[in-house]
């Protein structure tokens, strides 16, 4: 069975990293969705700069570089689920206070079947500095997460089984 399922919605959180690329096209492969919602949650840059910085009284840049990039990255994601044979739309949202609110928010919204998020595996002393944006929509989203990890030490990312060779974690 190669046919897309025409009935299910993935929502795809999309930063442009290798493993939201990587999460894309392996949903893609295994989920076989014809339609996705590309989302990239940004974070204006003056609250960057504030939580960075630990300032409060930056104001609101009107061409927020933060706000452009993301929309490259966005428009980058939307390329690539065309790529595979998708039905992409994208998705652009600003995040008031953690990603993975973001996300969340934008799928009771947007309602899809499922989400779809790369994780960077961080773990041990680490990962007690970085929260998981990953593990976080998975605890608060009200519908199926599909979390791709990201490449093992020492794999190369190619499918062996589609003769290919196919770069899935590029």
């Amino acid at each position: 069975m190669t046919a897309h399922n025409t009935d299910t919605t993935m929502l795809v959180a999309f930063d442009g990293s290798p493993e939201s690329r990587r999460a894309l096209e392996y949903a893609a492969k295994l989920l076989k969705p014809k339609k996705v919602e590309i989302l990239t949650a940004w974070e204006p840059l003056h609250r960057q700069a504030a939580r960075a910085m630990t300032l409060t009284t930056l104001g609101a840049d009107p061409e927020d570089p933060a706000q452009t990039g993301a929309l490259e990255t966005c428009r980058d994601g939307v390329a690539l689920a065309e790529s595979l044979g998708l039905q992409a739309r994208a998705h652009l949202v600003e995040s008031a206070t953690a990603v993975w609110s973001a996300i969340v928010d934008a799928a009771d919204e947007l309602r899809p079947d499922v989400i779809v998020t790369g994780t960077r595996g961080i773990s041990g002393w680490k990962s007690l500095w970085q929260s998981s944006t990953a593990d976080s929509v998975l605890h608060h989203a009200a519908v199926p997460v599909f979390v791709v990890p990201p490449l093992a030490d020492g794999e190369d990312g190619t499918d062996d089984n589609s003769g290919t060779g196919n770069n899935l974690g590029a």
